[in-house]
């Protein structure tokens, strides 16, 4: 809860990896809010109120992940929305002449994006779902001590690069707007 506030506010592509950690977290706990508790609430050194907080937004997000049938799969609303937004700032930035250096970084990625799509048959996820997928499952790998090899781990620098583009524009877009309303329309 406060871990993913702190990343809403200052990197949107961290929280949304965080996001889908946490999502899978929740999995691994079979949904248990005890076990949540237990694993998760009990070892973070902070006050009661706090913890009863934590609890609380960890027993939404289980009910949500319910009610939105991603028990074993897939991703809830919420997270699907910071994608949804992610992928509309990067049509925004690609069509715009003013910020070229945006779309350079977007076509430096590319060929790893359709390497990517092409090995995992993601056939149907847009270019951003596909950088996250990469990230995550290589964040994945990292923490089960597997090994990455030097072609992936080209790829997922540039990814990583183009990435952290896209998050900075998020925020800067957020604090002051990079385009004018009719460029939305």
């Amino acid at each position: 809860m406060l871990t993913a506030k702190q990343l809403r506010e200052e990197n949107i592509a961290e929280y949304l990896l965080y996001m889908w950690q946490i999502e899978d977290i929740l999995r691994a706990c079979r949904f248990d809010i005890e076990v949540v508790k237990h694993n998760i609430i009990v070892n973070y050194p902070t006050d009661v109120s706090t913890m009863e907080a934590m609890a609380q937004w960890y027993a939404d997000l289980i009910e949500m992940m319910r009610r939105e049938d991603v028990m074993t799969k897939g991703h809830i609303q919420i997270n699907k929305n910071v994608l949804i937004q992610l992928t509309d700032l990067h049509q925004m930035l690609l069509k715009s002449t003013k910020y070229p250096e945006y779309g350079a970084e977007f076509y430096r990625t590319l060929p790893y994006i359709v390497e990517l799509r092409a090995k995992s048959g993601e056939e149907k996820c847009g270019e951003i779902e596909t950088c996250f997928n990469a990230l995550y499952a290589t964040m994945l790998m990292r923490l089960q001590h597997r090994d990455i090899s030097d072609d992936t781990r080209l790829a997922i620098n540039q990814i990583s690069k183009f990435i952290s583009m896209l998050a900075s524009f998020f925020h800067k877009d957020r604090k002051h707007p990079l385009f004018d309303k009719e460029d939305y329309e």
